[in-house]
């Protein structure tokens, strides 16, 4: 099989393998594939907000809002509802699940239609340690301050869902249109943020006998 194609699919494939395996208490099969080609779908509706809001490269920071808006959106929406939805690491199986559903169609377009003047390997190299790797951060984020929500009622907490991983978002794309090398250092900083999150709620899963057990972060 191609190297740029493994590349271009099998890294969002490859991390949300590793985040459902990181979830002591497994999620339903169906859900998780109808959630993944939900973020799919999302790619249409962001295109055409994008097109809208996005006059130009200057102004790419926009997506950070129209497109964490729209995972948001489906976070609460289709995935809050499911019955299997029952603990804070839910939200962010589903969330990461979600943006890297949306990754995946993204980075497919931008490898195969993106600049004739870089080969489609280099794009999908360049991604994969990139882009890829951003959407997925910002769904572990959207994910755990969602969780904590859902659980609890906060608004606070509501609010910080979709803040700050629009914040991630929008300044990692500014970064990448002023300078070659501060947005590598911010998306380093923001993984590791994630990670740390990602860890709370690890931490929090271990000390349960089942999986709607209540316990407080």
């Amino acid at each position: 099989m191609d190297i740029t194609f493994i590349l271009t699919i099998g890294t969002p494939l490859l991390i949300i393998a590793a985040i459902i395996k990181s979830d002591r208490f497994q999620e339903p099969t169906a859900l998780v594939i109808k959630t993944f080609f939900l973020g799919v779908f999302l790619c249409y509706p962001a295109g055409e907000l994008n097109y809208l809001f996005i006059p130009s490269d200057e102004y790419s920071f926009v997506a950070g809002f129209t497109e964490e808006s729209l995972k948001f959106l489906a976070l609460y929406f289709y995935i809050k509802p499911k019955k299997s939805f029952n603990e804070p690491m839910d939200a962010i199986v589903y969330g990461t699940i979600i943006s890297l559903g949306f990754a995946s169609l993204e980075n497919f377009d931008y490898v195969y239609s993106g600049d004739p003047e870089i080969s489609a390997l280099a794009i999908a190299v360049i991604r994969a340690i990139s882009a890829i790797p951003l959407h997925a951060t910002c769904g572990v984020v959207m994910g755990y301050f969602f969780g904590l929500y859902a659980f609890s009622g906060s608004k606070i907490l509501l609010i910080k869902s979709l803040a700050i991983p629009m914040l991630i978002h929008a300044s990692y794309n500014f970064l990448v249109g002023v300078s070659d090398v501060l947005w590598f250092f911010a998306l380093l900083g923001a993984i590791s943020y994630a990670r740390g999150l990602h860890q709370q709620l690890s931490a929090l899963q271990k000390e349960k006998k089942f999986e709607a057990e209540r316990k407080v972060v």
